[in-house]
């Protein structure tokens, strides 16, 4: 599985980085999440995939392998 963010769409929410802190990180200049890798450890796809459907601007995409 991978994961991408959308820099044009992020606003900086932060959920993903409270429901997935493992697999995102923020900018210390604007809040905007970027994933920590692309591809995403078994152990960390479901909370990706929750990440993924809370982003209010739907800025997270998700590539199932």
């Amino acid at each position: 599985m991978k994961v991408r963010v959308d820099p044009d769409r992020c606003q900086g929410h932060t959920l993903c980085s409270m429901i997935a802190p493992d697999s995102f990180v923020l900018s210390d200049i604007d809040g905007t999440a970027s994933p920590v890798n692309e591809v995403v450890p078994d152990d960390q796809q479901n909370a990706v995939r929750e990440a993924a459907s809370s982003c209010p601007e739907q800025a997270i995409s998700i590539e199932d392998d």
